[in-house]
């Protein structure tokens, strides 16, 4: 599913994000190739609730800090706690992969936070991404998080299409790859969903949130250290949970 309206303002927002800098209607409308009238229409919405403003007359078009003031009031009721980026960053100073912290969002997995590799050659997540929990290490982490309806229920709506040579292409396939990796206690990919990527994630439960912890590269350098990811993974996994405040709500 794809709502027109909705996608052009998620796209005008990643597009202020991207440039920084006003930009008239014109200069949007050239560069999204949308209709004059309806660009008009579109940031004319935007900035009577609000939401766009002109820096300076006639100086073009700038997110408004209504927007930061939302989120931050979202975030507060939901925060993220810092060390798990903390264990992102831990993680990628151990082994030089990148390091995703991911949740469910319907038939996908999320990255609500990433820290990437330093090298040349690294898996580019970003926040933001989505992944087919089904398909992926990552996924398959949060699935076996579930309740066993709530996974059956994901695994229906799921579209097998086979994406590489070792793709999982059926529901049974799934479920036994589920239960293999919690016998085992980690979740592997193997180039399931993206050619020449592998990588280790553990299941990561919290009071009221459910995520994964991925740490991820190109095969080459990740299928011979596996072992050695899953160590690096549990104990710096370990160790930065115990420094997670108590929950207030318990």
């Amino acid at each position: 599913m794809n709502v027109k309206q909705a996608a052009n303002v998620l796209d005008l927002i990643e597009f202020f994000a991207q440039h920084r800098q006003p930009a008239t209607l014109a200069e949007i409308a050239r560069h999204f190739q949308w209709p004059r009238s309806s660009t008009f229409n579109l940031l004319g919405t935007l900035a009577n609730r609000g939401f766009l403003y002109e820096p300076k007359a006639r100086g073009g078009y700038y997110p408004a800090p209504l927007w930061s003031a939302l989120v931050q009031q979202i975030e507060s009721a939901q925060p993220i706690p810092p060390q798990l980026h903390a264990l992102l960053q831990a993680l990628v100073e151990e082994t030089g992969e990148t390091a995703v912290l991911a949740a469910a969002s319907g038939a996908h997995a999320v990255f609500v936070d990433a820290v990437e590799s330093p090298n040349a050659v690294r898996y580019s997540a970003r926040p933001g991404k989505l992944v087919p929990l089904h398909l992926t290490a990552t996924g398959r982490a949060l699935l076996a998080q579930m309740a066993p309806a709530d996974r059956a229920a994901v695994l229906r709506r799921a579209t097998f299409e086979r994406h590489t040579d070792t793709t999982l292409m059926s529901v049974a396939a799934v479920e036994k790859e589920i239960k293999r990796s919690q016998q085992r206690g980690w979740f592997e990919g193997r180039a399931e969903f993206t050619p020449d990527l592998g990588g280790v994630a553990l299941p990561l439960q919290l009071p009221h949130r459910q995520f994964a912890v991925l740490v991820a590269g190109p095969m080459f350098r990740v299928q011979p250290r596996m072992p050695e990811l899953v160590r690096i993974l549990g104990r710096t996994l370990e160790r930065h949970l115990a420094e997670l405040p108590p929950d207030p709500a318990a």
